[in-house]
């Protein structure tokens, strides 16, 4: 059960709404948890709520002839051609405070596939989560 809540708290922090995994994940650490394991659940758990804002900005892109669509298409397409050059590696910041969460979303409007996606976010979540417990355990 602690396993699943992990999950779903770290599932949550990935997306648009609010939560804080690594307070979970530090705490559970220090309650003597299996660190290796809560650090691969919540890896997963993070990786796949950011894959849910990748597909929101998939799905986004569908209402882009919308008169009240947010963003104009000159806009939309000055912000492709920075993503085609810069973008692909800013997902290494997904990690990020602030900025993380709208990246995924930003990757998904900008056609990122999801096969890179997965493996940019996935390391840049895995670090993050192995620094959060290397501090837990006072290794750092």
């Amino acid at each position: 059960m602690v396993y699943l809540g992990l999950f779903l708290i770290a599932f949550v922090a990935a997306t648009l709404l609010p939560a804080q995994s690594e307070a979970a994940l530090a705490g559970l650490i220090v309650q003597g948890y299996a660190p290796w394991l809560l650090i691969a659940v919540a890896t997963v758990g993070n990786v796949l709520g950011s894959t849910v804002n990748w597909w929101l900005g998939r799905e986004l892109t569908r209402f882009g002839d919308r008169r009240w669509f947010p963003v104009k298409p000159a806009h939309l397409a000055r912000a492709q051609a920075w993503y085609a050059r810069y973008g692909r590696w800013s997902l290494l910041l997904s990690w990020a405070p602030v900025i993380g969460d709208p990246l995924t979303l930003a990757a998904g409007v900008m056609r990122e596939p999801l096969r890179v996606f997965l493996a940019l976010v996935g390391v840049a979540k895995l670090l993050r989560y192995l620094v959060v417990a290397a501090i837990a355990l006072r290794w750092l």
